[in-house]
């Protein structure tokens, strides 16, 4: 009878110990937003996560944030960790566009809303909402710098762009061909170092086959080598009204550096604007010296802002504001396109350090 009893008390324990943890867990699985973010190895991503930490603090809204390391399959098991957690709504910036859908599509069964975060989930209608820079206007913003700056008409104006194997590479290309477009065809510039370009330059709009053609020429593949050998290659084959003041389309800061280096030495080149694009500290540096015209700086901190605020408008029944779509081959995706800002040596110190993003000490000369 006493060791009944105790076999009793000690089966009550138990009970009772499962019940306190199934209520503990219950708890803790109550995780307003899941965030799921590609790997843990990047420098960016971990900054993206603490930026994503800060942005709720003070809210009663909670956050738990995994990274996929790499690992599609790893992605996918991060967001069914997540749907256990009872998550209302799904921020991820998927390791592959493709291979997520499948992963989406169990939130988006179990009722929770999906944001894709700075990579575009693609061939599903499982996404609600795409939070992302709008690269057609990151195009569009440097070739406006170049028609702000011209110098009278027939100003000689080389093309560069990134790689042909890379979609932003085109969206760049084609925010910058539609500004410059009407400035070539009023004879504000000439182009200098693309005939294919030269051949299509009546052409408003340009299809994706055209604008490989233009590219395919002028492609610096990322590649700073790559750039400088090509700007070295169009300055000694051009003629001499091809040099004086000339303007240069970069597409970002590491290819803008090595093309205004080559420029830089031609003494039949009195004077360049340049353009440059993702605030890399040395091309700041190249600003602050004079050697690099502007770049176009993407703020992650506002990015992380935006998504959270779409997240925080869905917790409270609010429909978020979007600013356009963009087809991921199954639906038109409603997106918040974050906006991009043109730094130059203006502005530097402003947008670059009084907003905390680099430090005065990481520069000389400001």
């Amino acid at each position: 009878m006493k060791k009944g009893f105790k076999s009793f008390a000690l089966l009550m324990v138990v009970l009772l110990l499962t019940a306190l943890v199934a209520a503990c867990g219950k708890g803790d699985s109550k995780v307003s937003v899941g965030i799921v973010l590609p790997t843990k190895d990047e420098t960016r991503w971990i900054q993206d996560e603490e930026r994503f930490k800060d942005a709720l603090k003070g809210s009663k809204y909670t956050t738990e944030i995994l990274f996929s390391q790499g690992s599609s399959a790893k992605e996918k098991e991060n967001v069914e960790t997540l749907i256990n957690r009872g998550i209302k709504v799904l921020i991820i910036c998927p390791q592959d566009g493709d291979a997520a859908a499948a992963a989406v599509e169990k939130a988006k069964a179990e009722g929770i809303k999906v944001i894709s975060y700075d990579r575009l989930i693609t061939k599903t209608d499982a996404v609600d909402y795409y939070v992302t820079f709008d690269s057609v206007s990151v195009g569009a913003a440097q070739a406006q710098y170049l028609v702000d700056n011209a110098k009278g008409n027939g100003q000689p104006l080389y093309l560069y762009a990134g790689s042909a194997s890379d979609n932003n590479a085109f969206l760049f290309f084609q925010g910058a061909w539609s500004v410059l477009q009407p400035k070539i065809v009023d004879g504000t510039f000439k182009i200098a170092n693309s005939s294919e370009a030269e051949a299509l330059k009546d052409t408003k709009e340009l299809s994706r086959d055209q604008m490989s053609k233009i590219i395919g020429q002028v492609t610096t593949n990322w590649d700073p080598n790559e750039a400088k050998n090509k700007a070295q290659t169009h300055l000694t084959a051009a003629s001499a009204d091809m040099k004086g003041d000339v303007a240069i389309l970069a597409p970002n800061d590491a290819t803008a550096r090595s093309i205004a280096d080559v420029f830089a030495t031609d003494s039949a080149v009195s004077s360049y604007v340049v353009t440059g694009q993702d605030a890399e500290k040395a091309s700041i540096q190249y600003i602050i010296d004079g050697k690099q015209s502007m770049t176009v700086f993407k703020d992650v901190r506002t990015l992380v802002k935006d998504a959270m605020g779409m997240a925080v408008d869905i917790l409270e029944n609010k429909d978020p504001q979007t600013t356009g779509s963009y087809d991921n081959g199954k639906i038109e995706v409603k997106a918040k396109q974050t906006n991009v800002i043109v730094v130059n040596k203006d502005n530097v110190k402003e947008k670059l350090i009084d907003s905390a993003y680099y430090a005065a000490g990481d520069f000389t000369g400001l």
